[in-house]
């Protein structure tokens, strides 16, 4: 069965992005920067909430990840002229259970905290990797928007860069 991979970069005091949707502050250069761009060979899918996807859509761009099979969770948003972009305007957890059960690579969770939420409820997400950045925001839109009570995270593994990047790979445990 394919893993879902929560796979999202989150300031120390586990922000994944500014209050208005925005990520700047995060480092975009060095080391941790390539190799996640590498690791987006193992998935052939990403999943996407609506604030997630509209980041793309304000700078005119409507298939931010290709090869990437997307698949955009909205009720708000229009469709897309991209043949590999569909809008999912189902219940995203019994979607996401039919995706995980069919062939093909590991699933990409790019955002955002609603989606993830969601999906942490419903016992989807395999792993969590966090790209734990040397910034503190104060406020903002937090890792997840809630959870269902405690949720334990086994390390898998960590790496640290020169940027002050450590990656943590965790293995979400639902026992």
């Amino acid at each position: 069965m394919r893993q879902v991979k929560y796979h999202v970069a989150s300031t120390v005091d586990g922000f994944i992005a500014h209050p208005d949707g925005s990520y700047d502050g995060f480092p975009m250069v060095g080391e941790h920067v390539d190799e996640f761009v590498t690791s987006l060979g193992s998935y052939d899918t990403v999943l996407m909430g609506t604030n997630t996807y509209e980041i793309g859509l304000k700078a005119g761009v409507t298939y931010p990840y290709p090869p990437l099979k997307h698949y955009v969770f909205s009720h708000s948003l229009d469709d897309v002229d991209e043949p590999d972009v569909e809008m999912v305007r189902s219940d995203a957890a019994e979607f996401v259970r039919k995706l995980k059960a069919q062939p093909g690579k590991d699933i990409w969770l790019c955002g955002g905290a609603t989606l993830a939420a969601t999906l942490l409820d419903a016992k989807l997400i395999d792993e969590l990797i966090i790209k734990l950045n040397p910034r503190l925001f104060g406020t903002g839109i937090s890792l997840t928007a809630g959870t269902p009570g405690i949720i334990t995270l086994d390390l898998l593994a960590t790496k640290a860069y020169k940027t002050g990047v450590v990656l943590l790979t965790y293995r979400v445990n639902y026992a």
